[in-house]
């Protein structure tokens, strides 16, 4: 007796194949390649609905980077999360496409953000302290703006001056993970040049004003 095929909606649905790494590593890619800021672990286990583990994850990230290893973009981790970036031995040939100036940092600039940076958090009464002169409120501005540094809470004395630290930003700039990555005081701004592509705020400031 021949065996009668069963309806359509009876038969059992087709099991689906969990996506290949193959596959993973190429959605992981396009999401990266995509993405205006750094995508941390939490964003990119979206692309999976969350069931792809952490583990899992950094693997196959760690593969992705091995695979860009020999082209002229990276795949680098940075304090917000995970990103391509171009890099520094083709930032010459680049910039041949749109000449960029490169940005300038005032002495007053750079010297109240190395001591926001490595001494953190600090007032800027403490920052005039070091410094041994006064601290614009044009620079403390600037640097917030540029989103370098934030308040971060106040600090228990009369007059509950704000508490100043570097942000996530800042060390994205940086190419850094983490402030125990801070290289050196003196290389801070080379670093800080190669890093600030995007610069668009006037960040040279008259050393007259920029106390």
């Amino acid at each position: 007796m021949s065996v009668r095929s069963m309806p359509p909606e009876y038969s059992q649905p087709e099991v689906q194949d969990s996506l290949s790494p193959a596959k993973t590593r190429q959605i992981l890619e396009a999401a990266l390649l995509t993405a205006q800021e750094p995508l941390p672990f939490s964003e990119l286990r979206k692309l999976f609905n969350n069931e792809l583990s952490a583990a899992v994850l950094a693997n196959l990230l760690e593969e992705v980077r091995e695979e860009w290893r020999d082209s002229g973009i990276e795949l680098v981790t940075v304090a917000s999360g995970w990103r391509f970036q171009t890099k520094a031995e083709m930032q010459s040939y680049l910039e041949r496409l749109t000449p960029q100036k490169a940005p300038r940092y005032s002495r007053a600039i750079l010297e109240t953000l190395a001591i926001i940076a490595y001494r953190q958090p600090v007032t800027r009464g403490d920052i005039e302290e070091i410094r041994g002169v006064g601290v614009s409120s044009a620079i403390i501005k600037t640097l917030m703006a540029r989103g370098w540094i934030e308040a971060v809470g106040h600090r228990n004395v009369p007059g509950k001056p704000e508490l100043f630290a570097t942000t996530a930003h800042f060390l994205d700039d940086l190419n850094l993970r983490s402030i125990e990555e801070l290289p050196p005081l003196e290389e801070m701004k080379s670093l800080l040049e190669s890093g600030s592509e995007n610069e668009h705020l006037p960040l040279e400031q008259p050393e007259a004003s920029g106390h």
